[in-house]
Protein backbone atom coordinates (compact mmCIF):
# COMPACT_ATOMS: atom_id res chain seq x y z
CA UNK A 1 0.00 0.00 0.00
CA UNK A 2 2.84 2.34 0.62
CA UNK A 3 4.58 1.30 -2.71
CA UNK A 4 1.46 2.26 -4.43
CA UNK A 5 1.17 5.78 -2.61
CA UNK A 6 4.57 6.49 -3.47
CA UNK A 7 3.97 5.83 -7.08
CA UNK A 8 0.80 7.78 -7.12
CA UNK A 9 2.82 10.80 -5.54
CA UNK A 10 5.71 10.53 -7.84
CA UNK A 11 3.46 10.18 -11.40
CA UNK A 12 1.76 13.27 -9.29
CA UNK A 13 4.64 15.28 -9.14
CA UNK A 14 5.60 14.88 -12.70
CA UNK A 15 2.24 15.83 -13.74
CA UNK A 16 1.02 12.13 -15.29
CA UNK A 17 -2.30 12.19 -13.54
CA UNK A 18 -3.51 8.67 -13.54
CA UNK A 19 -4.16 8.17 -10.17
CA UNK A 20 -7.01 10.75 -9.74
CA UNK A 21 -9.49 9.62 -7.16
CA UNK A 22 -12.48 8.64 -7.43
CA UNK A 23 -15.36 11.52 -6.17
CA UNK A 24 -17.14 10.06 -3.26
CA UNK A 25 -21.45 10.16 -3.61
CA UNK A 26 -24.07 10.57 -1.00
CA UNK A 27 -27.14 9.66 -2.06
CA UNK A 28 -26.25 10.12 -5.57
CA UNK A 29 -24.87 13.24 -5.35
CA UNK A 30 -21.45 14.33 -5.55
CA UNK A 31 -19.50 15.29 -2.29
CA UNK A 32 -17.29 17.85 -3.54
CA UNK A 33 -14.27 19.84 -1.20
CA UNK A 34 -11.50 22.55 -2.58
CA UNK A 35 -9.53 19.47 -3.22
CA UNK A 36 -12.12 17.53 -6.40
CA UNK A 37 -14.09 20.40 -7.01
CA UNK A 38 -12.55 22.00 -9.57
CA UNK A 39 -11.80 18.50 -11.39
CA UNK A 40 -15.68 17.85 -11.22
CA UNK A 41 -16.42 20.74 -13.34
CA UNK A 42 -14.24 19.97 -15.87
CA UNK A 43 -15.02 16.62 -15.74
CA UNK A 44 -19.22 17.17 -16.08
CA UNK A 45 -20.36 19.53 -19.04
CA UNK A 46 -23.45 20.20 -16.56
CA UNK A 47 -23.12 20.03 -13.00
CA UNK A 48 -25.44 21.59 -10.49
CA UNK A 49 -23.88 22.12 -7.00
CA UNK A 50 -25.27 23.20 -3.61
CA UNK A 51 -23.69 25.34 -1.02
CA UNK A 52 -25.10 23.93 2.15
CA UNK A 53 -24.62 24.28 5.80
CA UNK A 54 -25.37 21.35 8.00
CA UNK A 55 -27.74 23.12 10.25
CA UNK A 56 -29.65 25.43 7.96
CA UNK A 57 -33.81 23.83 8.32
CA UNK A 58 -34.24 24.57 4.62
CA UNK A 59 -31.21 22.74 3.21
CA UNK A 60 -32.27 19.69 5.71
CA UNK A 61 -35.94 19.90 3.45
CA UNK A 62 -34.06 20.59 0.68
CA UNK A 63 -31.61 16.97 0.92
CA UNK A 64 -34.77 14.63 -0.17
CA UNK A 65 -35.63 16.26 -2.66
CA UNK A 66 -32.54 16.77 -4.19
CA UNK A 67 -31.11 13.54 -3.60
CA UNK A 68 -34.43 12.03 -5.90
CA UNK A 69 -33.97 14.80 -8.46
CA UNK A 70 -30.00 13.05 -8.70
CA UNK A 71 -31.26 9.61 -8.87
CA UNK A 72 -34.00 10.37 -11.95
CA UNK A 73 -31.26 12.20 -13.16
CA UNK A 74 -29.35 9.08 -13.59
CA UNK A 75 -32.26 7.04 -14.33
CA UNK A 76 -32.32 8.73 -17.58
CA UNK A 77 -28.86 8.57 -18.17
CA UNK A 78 -28.52 12.03 -17.77
CA UNK A 79 -25.23 13.80 -18.41
CA UNK A 80 -26.91 16.41 -15.91
CA UNK A 81 -24.88 15.93 -12.06
CA UNK A 82 -25.62 17.23 -8.81
CA UNK A 83 -23.29 18.08 -6.12
CA UNK A 84 -22.87 19.68 -2.49
CA UNK A 85 -20.38 20.91 -0.59
CA UNK A 86 -20.64 21.89 3.11
CA UNK A 87 -20.21 25.63 3.09
CA UNK A 88 -19.29 25.48 6.68
CA UNK A 89 -16.30 22.95 5.95
CA UNK A 90 -15.47 24.85 2.82
CA UNK A 91 -15.09 28.31 3.57
CA UNK A 92 -12.79 28.87 0.51
CA UNK A 93 -15.00 27.56 -2.26
CA UNK A 94 -18.28 29.64 -0.25
CA UNK A 95 -16.05 32.86 -0.39
CA UNK A 96 -14.58 32.12 -3.95
CA UNK A 97 -18.33 31.39 -5.02
CA UNK A 98 -20.13 35.00 -2.68
CA UNK A 99 -21.84 32.21 -0.88
CA UNK A 100 -24.16 34.75 1.92
CA UNK A 101 -26.74 32.30 2.65
CA UNK A 102 -28.03 28.73 2.68
CA UNK A 103 -29.07 26.85 1.02
CA UNK A 104 -27.15 28.48 -2.36
CA UNK A 105 -27.21 26.50 -5.20
CA UNK A 106 -25.16 27.31 -9.08
CA UNK A 107 -25.14 25.48 -12.33
CA UNK A 108 -22.20 24.95 -13.89
CA UNK A 109 -22.41 24.92 -17.61
CA UNK A 110 -19.09 23.73 -19.69
CA UNK A 111 -17.34 25.16 -16.20
CA UNK A 112 -18.86 28.61 -16.05
CA UNK A 113 -21.51 29.44 -13.25
CA UNK A 114 -25.23 31.24 -13.45
CA UNK A 115 -27.52 31.70 -10.54
CA UNK A 116 -30.02 28.27 -10.05
CA UNK A 117 -33.33 30.18 -10.19
CA UNK A 118 -35.77 27.00 -9.93
CA UNK A 119 -37.54 25.28 -7.48
CA UNK A 120 -36.61 22.89 -4.57
CA UNK A 121 -38.82 19.89 -5.32
CA UNK A 122 -37.22 16.65 -7.55
CA UNK A 123 -39.73 17.67 -10.26
CA UNK A 124 -38.89 21.08 -10.43
CA UNK A 125 -35.52 20.81 -9.90
CA UNK A 126 -34.93 18.36 -13.01
CA UNK A 127 -37.61 21.01 -15.24
CA UNK A 128 -35.10 23.62 -14.46
CA UNK A 129 -31.77 22.16 -15.20
CA UNK A 130 -33.27 20.22 -18.57
CA UNK A 131 -34.49 23.67 -19.86
CA UNK A 132 -30.99 24.73 -18.96
CA UNK A 133 -29.62 22.07 -21.19
CA UNK A 134 -32.00 20.84 -23.95
CA UNK A 135 -34.56 22.24 -26.20
CA UNK A 136 -37.11 24.94 -24.40
CA UNK A 137 -39.87 22.17 -25.19
CA UNK A 138 -39.13 18.86 -25.66
CA UNK A 139 -40.18 16.59 -29.27
CA UNK A 140 -43.25 14.45 -28.90
CA UNK A 141 -43.02 12.11 -31.87
CA UNK A 142 -45.01 8.97 -30.91
CA UNK A 143 -47.61 8.41 -28.60
CA UNK A 144 -44.80 6.22 -26.52
CA UNK A 145 -42.54 9.25 -25.90
CA UNK A 146 -45.79 11.75 -24.93
CA UNK A 147 -46.96 8.88 -22.97
CA UNK A 148 -43.52 8.71 -21.04
CA UNK A 149 -43.08 12.38 -20.79
CA UNK A 150 -46.75 12.44 -19.50
CA UNK A 151 -46.24 10.20 -16.65
CA UNK A 152 -42.66 11.40 -15.88
CA UNK A 153 -44.22 14.81 -14.55
CA UNK A 154 -46.91 15.91 -12.11
CA UNK A 155 -47.57 19.09 -14.64
CA UNK A 156 -46.72 19.45 -18.24
CA UNK A 157 -47.59 21.71 -21.04
CA UNK A 158 -48.27 20.39 -24.23
CA UNK A 159 -48.07 22.54 -27.80
CA UNK A 160 -50.06 20.83 -30.77
CA UNK A 161 -48.23 22.86 -33.94
CA UNK A 162 -48.39 21.75 -37.57
CA UNK A 163 -46.66 24.97 -38.50
CA UNK A 164 -43.67 25.67 -36.37
CA UNK A 165 -43.54 29.19 -37.94
CA UNK A 166 -47.04 29.91 -36.87
CA UNK A 167 -47.36 32.91 -34.51
CA UNK A 168 -48.94 30.96 -32.40
CA UNK A 169 -46.17 28.81 -32.39
CA UNK A 170 -43.55 31.49 -31.94
CA UNK A 171 -45.37 32.73 -28.74
CA UNK A 172 -45.76 29.00 -27.16
CA UNK A 173 -42.11 28.67 -27.62
CA UNK A 174 -41.19 31.53 -26.27
CA UNK A 175 -43.40 30.80 -23.25
CA UNK A 176 -41.53 27.50 -22.60
CA UNK A 177 -37.78 28.96 -23.00
CA UNK A 178 -38.28 31.38 -20.23
CA UNK A 179 -40.64 29.63 -18.08
CA UNK A 180 -38.44 27.19 -15.84
CA UNK A 181 -40.73 25.77 -13.13
CA UNK A 182 -42.60 23.36 -15.62
CA UNK A 183 -41.94 21.05 -18.81
CA UNK A 184 -42.96 21.74 -22.20
CA UNK A 185 -43.25 19.66 -24.87
CA UNK A 186 -44.45 19.98 -28.58
CA UNK A 187 -45.92 17.55 -31.64
CA UNK A 188 -46.89 17.89 -35.11
CA UNK A 189 -47.45 13.84 -34.78
CA UNK A 190 -50.78 12.85 -36.25
CA UNK A 191 -51.01 9.64 -33.88
CA UNK A 192 -50.13 11.73 -30.52
CA UNK A 193 -53.20 14.38 -31.61
CA UNK A 194 -55.65 11.39 -32.11
CA UNK A 195 -54.21 9.95 -28.76
CA UNK A 196 -55.23 13.21 -27.11
CA UNK A 197 -57.95 14.55 -28.99
CA UNK A 198 -55.98 17.46 -29.18
CA UNK A 199 -56.70 19.94 -32.59
CA UNK A 200 -53.86 21.67 -34.25
CA UNK A 201 -52.62 25.01 -32.63
CA UNK A 202 -53.61 24.21 -29.54
CA UNK A 203 -51.89 24.24 -25.89
CA UNK A 204 -53.20 21.73 -22.80
CA UNK A 205 -51.44 21.57 -19.13
CA UNK A 206 -52.04 18.17 -17.96
CA UNK A 207 -51.49 17.14 -14.44
CA UNK A 208 -51.91 14.29 -12.42
CA UNK A 209 -54.06 16.15 -9.71
CA UNK A 210 -57.59 18.50 -9.46
CA UNK A 211 -59.35 17.44 -13.24
CA UNK A 212 -56.44 16.26 -15.13
CA UNK A 213 -56.11 19.01 -17.88
CA UNK A 214 -56.35 22.31 -18.33
CA UNK A 215 -57.11 23.77 -22.20
CA UNK A 216 -56.05 27.08 -23.34
CA UNK A 217 -58.46 29.28 -24.96
CA UNK A 218 -57.03 32.78 -24.77
CA UNK A 219 -55.49 34.66 -27.28
CA UNK A 220 -51.93 33.68 -28.48
CA UNK A 221 -49.47 36.36 -26.20
CA UNK A 222 -46.96 35.03 -24.23
CA UNK A 223 -47.82 37.02 -21.53
CA UNK A 224 -51.85 35.18 -21.75
CA UNK A 225 -49.64 32.02 -21.89
CA UNK A 226 -48.14 32.83 -18.90
CA UNK A 227 -51.25 33.34 -17.38
CA UNK A 228 -52.48 30.72 -18.24
CA UNK A 229 -49.57 28.46 -16.88
CA UNK A 230 -49.32 29.97 -13.84
CA UNK A 231 -53.10 29.72 -12.83
CA UNK A 232 -53.76 26.17 -13.51
CA UNK A 233 -50.19 24.55 -12.99
CA UNK A 234 -50.83 24.41 -9.01
CA UNK A 235 -53.96 22.39 -7.37
CA UNK A 236 -56.94 24.42 -7.07
CA UNK A 237 -56.17 25.00 -3.17
CA UNK A 238 -52.40 23.95 -2.59
CA UNK A 239 -51.61 23.11 0.44
CA UNK A 240 -48.96 24.92 2.28
CA UNK A 241 -45.63 23.13 3.19
CA UNK A 242 -41.69 23.81 2.96
CA UNK A 243 -42.13 21.91 -0.08
CA UNK A 244 -44.68 24.09 -1.79
CA UNK A 245 -43.52 27.41 0.00
CA UNK A 246 -41.25 28.32 -3.02
CA UNK A 247 -44.07 27.84 -5.34
CA UNK A 248 -46.53 29.39 -3.54
CA UNK A 249 -44.36 33.01 -2.76
CA UNK A 250 -42.30 32.89 -5.49
CA UNK A 251 -44.80 32.23 -8.45
CA UNK A 252 -46.33 34.87 -10.42
CA UNK A 253 -49.80 35.31 -9.03
CA UNK A 254 -49.21 37.48 -6.42
CA UNK A 255 -53.13 37.98 -4.31
CA UNK A 256 -53.50 34.70 -2.07
CA UNK A 257 -56.39 33.71 -0.61
CA UNK A 258 -55.20 31.68 2.88
CA UNK A 259 -57.54 29.51 4.39
CA UNK A 260 -56.30 28.72 8.16
CA UNK A 261 -58.10 25.42 8.94
CA UNK A 262 -57.58 22.19 11.29
CA UNK A 263 -56.90 18.91 9.81
CA UNK A 264 -57.41 17.42 12.97
CA UNK A 265 -60.70 19.23 13.18
CA UNK A 266 -61.94 17.97 9.76
CA UNK A 267 -61.49 21.09 8.48
CA UNK A 268 -59.93 20.32 5.27
CA UNK A 269 -63.20 18.05 4.06
CA UNK A 270 -65.83 20.69 5.52
CA UNK A 271 -64.01 23.82 4.26
CA UNK A 272 -61.09 23.40 1.82
CA UNK A 273 -63.06 20.66 -0.74
CA UNK A 274 -66.19 22.93 -1.21
CA UNK A 275 -64.14 26.14 -1.83
CA UNK A 276 -61.95 24.62 -4.82
CA UNK A 277 -65.20 25.00 -7.08
CA UNK A 278 -64.68 28.83 -6.17
CA UNK A 279 -60.88 28.66 -5.97
CA UNK A 280 -61.30 27.36 -10.33
CA UNK A 281 -63.16 30.50 -11.24
CA UNK A 282 -60.58 32.86 -9.93
CA UNK A 283 -57.27 31.00 -11.11
CA UNK A 284 -55.54 33.12 -12.35
CA UNK A 285 -56.21 35.67 -10.24
CA UNK A 286 -55.73 34.74 -6.70
CA UNK A 287 -54.03 31.47 -5.72
CA UNK A 288 -55.59 29.86 -2.58
CA UNK A 289 -53.71 28.28 -0.24
CA UNK A 290 -54.91 25.97 2.47
CA UNK A 291 -52.46 26.62 5.95
CA UNK A 292 -53.01 23.66 8.49
CA UNK A 293 -52.87 25.62 11.94
CA UNK A 294 -52.46 22.24 14.08
CA UNK A 295 -48.41 22.30 13.03
CA UNK A 296 -46.30 24.42 15.45
CA UNK A 297 -44.43 25.91 12.54
CA UNK A 298 -47.06 27.55 11.01
CA UNK A 299 -47.57 29.65 14.31
CA UNK A 300 -45.42 32.42 13.36
CA UNK A 301 -47.77 32.89 9.70
CA UNK A 302 -50.78 32.80 12.43
CA UNK A 303 -48.92 35.63 14.40
CA UNK A 304 -47.79 37.66 10.71
CA UNK A 305 -51.61 38.06 10.76
CA UNK A 306 -52.54 38.64 14.53
CA UNK A 307 -54.68 35.62 14.64
CA UNK A 308 -55.30 33.38 17.61
CA UNK A 309 -55.71 29.69 17.13
CA UNK A 310 -59.63 29.96 18.59
CA UNK A 311 -59.94 31.84 15.55
CA UNK A 312 -59.92 28.93 13.08
CA UNK A 313 -61.42 28.05 11.16
CA UNK A 314 -60.79 31.52 9.42
CA UNK A 315 -59.59 32.75 5.92
CA UNK A 316 -57.35 36.03 4.73
CA UNK A 317 -56.01 37.34 1.24
CA UNK A 318 -52.60 38.72 1.35
CA UNK A 319 -51.35 40.98 -1.59
CA UNK A 320 -47.66 40.30 -2.09
CA UNK A 321 -46.40 42.93 -4.06
CA UNK A 322 -48.08 46.00 -1.76
CA UNK A 323 -45.59 45.36 0.96
CA UNK A 324 -47.59 42.03 2.23
CA UNK A 325 -50.84 44.27 2.61
CA UNK A 326 -53.59 42.11 4.07
CA UNK A 327 -56.99 42.19 4.00
CA UNK A 328 -59.81 40.71 6.49
CA UNK A 329 -63.62 39.56 6.12
CA UNK A 330 -66.16 40.78 8.53
CA UNK A 331 -67.15 37.48 9.25
CA UNK A 332 -64.89 34.01 10.01
CA UNK A 333 -67.67 32.50 7.92
CA UNK A 334 -66.21 30.16 4.88
CA UNK A 335 -69.07 29.20 3.22
CA UNK A 336 -68.69 29.06 -0.36
CA UNK A 337 -70.56 31.78 -1.68
CA UNK A 338 -69.53 34.18 1.61
CA UNK A 339 -66.08 33.61 0.26
CA UNK A 340 -66.57 33.81 -3.09
CA UNK A 341 -68.34 37.26 -2.32
CA UNK A 342 -64.80 38.50 -0.49
CA UNK A 343 -63.05 37.90 -3.41
CA UNK A 344 -65.04 39.43 -5.92
CA UNK A 345 -65.19 42.42 -3.96
CA UNK A 346 -61.06 42.48 -3.53
CA UNK A 347 -60.60 42.24 -7.14
CA UNK A 348 -62.84 45.43 -7.76
CA UNK A 349 -61.33 47.33 -4.96
CA UNK A 350 -64.00 47.12 -2.63
CA UNK A 351 -62.12 46.23 0.49
CA UNK A 352 -60.14 48.14 2.54
CA UNK A 353 -56.39 46.54 3.90
CA UNK A 354 -56.55 45.35 7.11
CA UNK A 355 -54.15 46.89 9.70
CA UNK A 356 -52.91 45.07 12.88
CA UNK A 357 -53.06 46.81 16.25
CA UNK A 358 -52.94 46.24 19.69
CA UNK A 359 -55.15 46.52 22.50
CA UNK A 360 -53.96 50.39 23.84
CA UNK A 361 -52.42 48.99 27.39
CA UNK A 362 -54.02 50.95 30.31
CA UNK A 363 -50.15 52.41 31.56
CA UNK A 364 -49.18 53.57 27.77
CA UNK A 365 -47.77 56.39 29.48
CA UNK A 366 -47.17 56.27 32.78
CA UNK A 367 -43.49 55.03 32.23
CA UNK A 368 -40.34 56.85 30.55
CA UNK A 369 -40.82 55.11 27.24
CA UNK A 370 -44.11 55.44 26.12
CA UNK A 371 -45.79 52.57 24.58
CA UNK A 372 -47.54 53.22 21.24
CA UNK A 373 -50.14 51.06 19.47
CA UNK A 374 -51.22 51.46 16.04
CA UNK A 375 -54.74 53.13 16.62
CA UNK A 376 -52.78 55.62 19.24
CA UNK A 377 -49.87 56.29 17.13
CA UNK A 378 -51.22 59.40 15.13
CA UNK A 379 -52.28 60.99 18.25
CA UNK A 380 -48.94 61.07 19.88
CA UNK A 381 -47.04 61.44 17.29
CA UNK A 382 -48.52 64.19 15.42
CA UNK A 383 -48.67 66.56 18.22
CA UNK A 384 -47.07 69.59 16.50
CA UNK A 385 -46.47 70.77 20.09
CA UNK A 386 -43.92 67.82 20.63
CA UNK A 387 -40.64 66.20 19.37
CA UNK A 388 -41.30 62.21 19.56
CA UNK A 389 -38.84 59.99 19.05
CA UNK A 390 -39.85 56.20 17.93
CA UNK A 391 -38.21 52.84 17.82
CA UNK A 392 -40.07 50.38 15.69
CA UNK A 393 -38.83 47.01 17.02
CA UNK A 394 -39.45 43.18 17.03
CA UNK A 395 -39.57 41.43 20.36
CA UNK A 396 -37.58 38.61 19.08
CA UNK A 397 -34.57 41.09 17.77
CA UNK A 398 -31.43 40.95 19.21
CA UNK A 399 -30.27 43.99 18.35
CA UNK A 400 -33.46 45.69 19.52
CA UNK A 401 -33.33 43.88 22.70
CA UNK A 402 -29.53 45.22 23.14
CA UNK A 403 -31.20 48.92 22.83
CA UNK A 404 -33.66 48.64 25.95
CA UNK A 405 -31.35 49.71 28.86
CA UNK A 406 -29.91 52.85 26.65
CA UNK A 407 -33.32 53.47 25.56
CA UNK A 408 -34.79 53.51 29.09
CA UNK A 409 -32.05 55.83 29.79
CA UNK A 410 -32.95 58.20 27.21
CA UNK A 411 -36.96 58.26 28.65
CA UNK A 412 -35.89 58.66 31.80
CA UNK A 413 -33.72 61.97 30.84
CA UNK A 414 -36.97 63.54 29.07
CA UNK A 415 -39.66 61.83 31.30
CA UNK A 416 -40.68 65.22 32.60
CA UNK A 417 -40.28 67.39 29.75
CA UNK A 418 -43.05 69.13 27.73
CA UNK A 419 -41.21 69.04 24.27
CA UNK A 420 -39.87 65.93 23.57
CA UNK A 421 -41.69 62.67 24.01
CA UNK A 422 -39.60 58.94 23.95
CA UNK A 423 -41.84 56.02 22.42
CA UNK A 424 -41.86 52.67 21.30
CA UNK A 425 -44.60 50.10 19.22
CA UNK A 426 -44.00 46.68 18.63
CA UNK A 427 -43.91 46.73 14.49
CA UNK A 428 -44.36 42.99 14.21
CA UNK A 429 -47.74 43.77 15.88
CA UNK A 430 -49.11 47.27 14.90
CA UNK A 431 -49.45 48.29 10.98
CA UNK A 432 -49.48 51.94 9.82
CA UNK A 433 -50.84 53.01 6.49
CA UNK A 434 -48.36 55.81 6.29
CA UNK A 435 -45.46 53.62 7.86
CA UNK A 436 -43.75 50.69 6.10
CA UNK A 437 -40.88 49.00 8.32
CA UNK A 438 -38.41 46.96 6.44
CA UNK A 439 -35.52 46.11 9.60
CA UNK A 440 -35.67 46.23 13.15
CA UNK A 441 -34.61 48.60 15.02
CA UNK A 442 -35.74 51.29 13.09
CA UNK A 443 -35.81 54.87 14.60
CA UNK A 444 -37.58 57.95 13.19
CA UNK A 445 -38.08 61.13 14.64
CA UNK A 446 -41.35 63.12 14.01
CA UNK A 447 -40.31 67.21 14.49
CA UNK A 448 -42.59 69.96 16.26
CA UNK A 449 -44.89 72.27 13.92
CA UNK A 450 -44.69 70.45 10.52
CA UNK A 451 -44.43 66.95 11.67
CA UNK A 452 -41.79 65.94 9.07
CA UNK A 453 -39.93 62.75 9.78
CA UNK A 454 -35.82 61.86 10.03
CA UNK A 455 -34.63 58.90 9.58
CA UNK A 456 -32.05 58.25 12.80
CA UNK A 457 -29.16 56.57 11.47
CA UNK A 458 -26.42 57.51 14.44
CA UNK A 459 -24.42 55.65 17.08
CA UNK A 460 -27.44 53.85 19.72
CA UNK A 461 -25.23 55.37 22.87
CA UNK A 462 -27.27 57.54 25.07
CA UNK A 463 -25.06 60.63 23.89
CA UNK A 464 -25.87 60.39 20.59
CA UNK A 465 -29.60 60.09 21.06
CA UNK A 466 -29.42 63.10 23.69
CA UNK A 467 -27.00 65.35 21.22
CA UNK A 468 -29.54 64.32 18.05
CA UNK A 469 -32.70 65.08 20.11
CA UNK A 470 -31.19 68.61 21.23
CA UNK A 471 -30.43 70.01 17.89
CA UNK A 472 -34.05 68.79 17.12
CA UNK A 473 -32.95 66.09 14.89
CA UNK A 474 -30.12 68.57 13.18
CA UNK A 475 -27.03 66.67 14.56
CA UNK A 476 -26.20 62.70 13.65
CA UNK A 477 -23.31 61.12 15.28
CA UNK A 478 -22.60 58.58 12.42
CA UNK A 479 -21.86 55.02 13.54
CA UNK A 480 -18.03 53.93 13.43
CA UNK A 481 -16.36 51.95 10.57
CA UNK A 482 -16.54 48.91 12.65
CA UNK A 483 -19.93 49.16 14.03
CA UNK A 484 -21.29 48.74 10.35
CA UNK A 485 -19.05 45.67 9.65
CA UNK A 486 -20.26 43.87 12.28
CA UNK A 487 -23.83 44.78 12.98
CA UNK A 488 -26.61 43.53 10.61
CA UNK A 489 -29.92 44.62 11.08
CA UNK A 490 -32.54 42.10 10.96
CA UNK A 491 -34.73 42.41 8.37
CA UNK A 492 -38.80 42.42 8.69
CA UNK A 493 -39.91 38.25 8.40
CA UNK A 494 -41.98 37.30 5.42
CA UNK A 495 -43.78 34.37 6.01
Amino acid sequence: MKFFTSICLVLFVAGIGICTEEIKTEDGVLVLTKDNFDTAIKDNEYILVEFYAPWCAHCKSLAPEYAKAAKALADKESNIKLGKVDATEEQELAEKFGVRGYPTLKFFRNGSPIEYTGGREEATIISWLEKKTGPAAKELDSVEVAEQFLKDNNVVVVGFFKNRDSDEAKAFLATANAYDDYPFGITSNDDVYKKYEAKCSSVILYKQFDDGKSVFDGKFTEEALRKFVAGNAMPLVVEFNHESAQKIFGGEIKNHLLLFVSKEAGHMEKYVEPIKAIAKDFREYILFVSINADEEDHQRILEFFGMKKEEIPSYRIIRLEEDMAKYKPETNDLSADVVKEFVQKFLDGKIKQHLLSQDLPEDWDKTPVKTLVATKFDEVVFDKTKDVLVEFYAPWCGHCKQLVPIYDQLGEKYKDSDSIVIAKIDATANELEHTKITSFPTIKFYKKGDNSVVDYTGERTLDAFVKFLESSGEVVDEPSVSTEETEEEHPKDEL
